[in-house]
């Protein structure tokens, strides 16, 4: 017999339909992300109320995306950006294997017939379609249809291996279940889907390779060769999304050893809930029954682990916790963002949405810098004064890698509200930069020279604008809340400080106006540095009123002015 291993046919069809297999997952995986990534957010707000919500809302988003790894991917881009904790992600990760199953569900219909007609209904409707949304439906139809077809194409290149002995043999090897279980974690690492593996898995069953025992143990390695991409997206990350990746090995690891021993077991109730084909004999009823035998196993096996470790996730998140400890956090770390994570800009929603954070995090250091300055402003501490310029470092450096991660945002396929959404976080962390420059540069200038001219601030005169400096920081604190919780009431609030700081700077330039008609010495410095110091604190009032205003209204086409604009290059 003609060895088969040497035929061109049986590796272009193996591989070549594991390569249309993939990138048709690929594809699909896409524009479902496309299509129902907005909604991915409101999913994760779901996540907090109980773990049973949060395992179901794991395998609805792993059923969209069609792969748990991805979905362990999503968590730790999560818990970087500061969505969810660690211990909130333990039954997610649970819940994604249960979705993983829907992919082998579906193969174990007789769709490969269907493969063409649904590849040239995506492709046409992919590139004639004038909406998106319709175009992304086309996309995931194309995707789905090659992912048919190449299941098929596997199918037909592994035809030959049927009658050939030496193949059969060292088939046969793999019922010892922990080769079978170390092969299927290897084959998945390898081409990072646990679903390709079902899918080469029921083609090859039902083609009488593979029986359906191995096939379980298969099963069993894959969902450990799955954790590798999710290590993989660990790396660097902190703390708690590394611990994320954990609880994902130690899950399916666990699972595995559960039901390695029991394989036989499952192979029985897998035929139990399957179809029976008496009217068929041989290959011909292997291919009938054992598609849908692997499907059911894959789903009774992931199910067993979900009800198994529900209950013990609190126990999990403590485990891993102290497996892995925390880190000191270098002072230097402030520098760098805490929520900004590339692996969000997938779901550009939620890539959105933890700007936002990041920008409260920005204006918290803004906030401190403000609250700050106003004592060593009026103070004769030249060194301290100098030294709050230096403060500003840390607000450059946020404003400079939350305008680069929006520049990434912005080459997304975006929405109409939420390019405005990005507009809007443009305009506002600019904002939150110039407040910090109106210390850092303008106050701390004019207290070099008001120390350099001997000009003292009144015990009287400090008090006054100590008032104005405490309602300037009431409007920033206020700002910072409306903008962390989207909340338009205390965004008004903020608009509606203007009566009163206005007031309370026309008196006090009044007043000013007053004493510098008075005979004292030096009293035109006086003047000029005290009203300086007021005008600095206003002009922080007025760009923090923009600032809340465009949070309140996103639809509102306002810009702050060229005055209160910093452009980075």
């Amino acid at each position: 017999m003609n060895n088969p291993f040497a035929s061109l046919e049986l590796w272009g069809g193996l591989f070549g339909g594991l390569a249309l297999f993939l990138f048709g997952m690929d594809l699909m995986t896409k524009a479902l992300k496309l299509t129902a990534g907005n909604h991915m957010r409101d999913l994760l707000a779901r996540f907090t109320r109980n773990r049973f919500i949060g395992a179901g809302m794991g395998a609805i988003i792993t059923s969209i995306i069609q792969s748990s790894s991805i979905t362990t991917v999503l968590l730790v881009g999560f818990i970087s950006a500061g969505v969810m904790s660690m211990a909130q992600s333990v039954p997610v990760i649970i819940g994604a294997n249960i979705g993983t199953t829907i992919t082998a569900q579906v193969l174990a219909f007789k769709v490969t017939k269907f493969a063409l007609l649904l590849i040239a209904t995506g492709f046409f409707l992919s590139i004639i379609a004038k909406k998106k949304k319709l175009r992304h439906y086309g996309s995931m139809i194309l995707g789905l249809g090659m992912v048919f077809y190449g299941m098929n194409v596997m199918s037909e290149g592994m035809t030959p291996l049927r009658s050939y002995e030496p193949f059969i043999n060292f088939m046969i090897t793999l019922e010892n279940p922990v080769v079978a279980v170390i092969i299927g974690a290897a084959f998945t690492a390898i081409i990072q889907s646990s679903s390709a593996t079902t899918g080469i898995l029921i083609v090859m069953a039902g083609q009488g390779i593979l029986g359906l025992e191995s096939a379980i143990a298969w099963i069993l390695g894959s969902n450990i060769g799955t954790c590798v991409t999710a290590g993989l997206a660990s790396v660097g990350k902190p703390r708690e999304a590394v611990r994320t990746t954990v609880v994902h090995t130690l899950f399916n690891v666990l699972g595995a050893m559960i039901w390695i021993g029991l394989i036989p077991q499952l192979a029985d109730i897998a035929r139990w809930l399957s179809p029976v084909h008496n009217e068929l004999s041989g290959l011909a009823r292997l291919a009938a029954e054992s598609p849908r035998q692997i499907a059911n196993v894959h789903t009774v096996f992931n199910l067993a682990n979900a009800v198994i470790f529900i209950g013990f996730t609190t126990q999990i998140a403590r485990f891993v916790e102290w497996l892995i400890p925390d880190k000191p956090i270098p002072v230097d770390e402030n520098l760098l963002p805490k929520f900004l994570d590339e692996s969000l800009l997938i779901t550009p929603s939620i890539a959105l949405e933890t700007v936002s954070r990041e920008i409260v995090r920005m204006g918290t250091f803004t906030r401190n810098i403000v609250d700050e300055s106003m004592p060593l402003a009026l103070s004769n501490n030249l060194y301290e004064v100098k030294k709050l310029a230096e403060k500003d470092k840390v607000i450059d450096s946020l404003h400079h890698h939350i305008l680069e991660y929006l520049s990434m945002i912005s080459s997304s396929d975006l929405t109409k509200p939420q390019s405005k959404q990005l507009v809007n976080l443009i305009q506002i962390v600019n904002g939150m930069e110039r407040i910090a420059d109106r210390i850092a540069t303008d106050l701390v200038v004019s207290s070099i020279k008001r120390i350099k001219e001997n000009v003292v601030v009144s015990q009287q005169t400090s008090r006054v604008i100590m008032k104005f400096h405490h309602e300037v920081v009431k409007a920033l604190d206020t700002a910072l809340m409306a903008i962390a919780n989207s909340d338009k009431k205390l965004a008004k609030n903020v608009r509606a400080m203007k009566e009163g700081v206005t007031r309370m700077n026309k008196d006090f330039t009044r007043d000013e106006i007053q004493r510098l008609a008075a005979d004292v010495p030096n009293r035109v410095a006086i003047y000029a540095r005290e009203v300086e110091i007021v005008d600095i604190l206003d002009n922080i009032y007025r760009i923090t009123r923009r600032i809340s205003r465009f949070e309140t209204n996103p639809k509102e086409r306002a810009t702050i002015g060229d005055d209160d604009i910093v452009k980075v290059d």
